[in-house]
């Protein structure tokens, strides 16, 4: 049973010819101790819980600011590995670009090698035939020509050397 104020203020001790009732004071005045030892007590506790509270925010202020200077950072470091990935990215893509290029380069100089060397191909082969189409026809001229048209053997010997590249009748 706690002491209001009010209670304190209306107190009414009972009096003797010399003053008031020395047990019913004494009686009070023990009432009044305990209550103010409880509320002493209760109010040591509810500093100690305001202490203990007021630490704890700090507590929770300091981790928020560490919290935060920890997600600034993290997003720094996010930042800046983006910006290192698009800056590898652009590296790689320009390196395989220039690979392209080369490649690229390297296949049209093959092609014009080729192209060159089909040439080269089709006027052998152009020249090749018209050489075996003048001994053919050198040939068919000997076949068809009669053998008493020949005066004497050195004089085939020149037609059929003037016939055959590469060889003469003075040789």
């Amino acid at each position: 049973m706690g002491i209001t104020p009010i209670d304190i203020q209306q107190q009414q001790f009972k009096t003797h010819p010399f003053g008031y009732e020395k047990s019913g004071v004494d009686r009070f005045l023990e009432l009044v101790a305990e209550e103010m030892e409880r509320l002493a007590r209760q109010n040591q506790e509810h500093k100690e819980e305001l202490a203990r509270t007021r630490s704890s925010l700090e507590e929770m202020r300091c981790r928020e600011a560490t919290l935060k200077d920890t997600l600034l950072t993290a997003q720094k470091v996010t930042d800046e590995l983006k910006s290192n990935a698009r800056k590898e990215a652009e590296i790689i893509l320009a390196e395989a670009e220039l690979r392209a290029e080369r490649i690229v380069r390297a296949a049209e100089e093959r092609r014009l090698q080729i192209v060159r060397e089909i040439q080269d191909l089709k006027r052998a082969r152009t020249s090749f035939e018209v050489a075996l189409r003048a001994l053919a026809e050198n040939h068919l001229r000997l076949l068809d020509a009669e053998p008493q048209e020949l005066q004497s053997p050195q004089e085939a010997r020149r037609l059929e050397d003037s016939l055959v590249p590469g060889t003469s009748a003075d040789e």
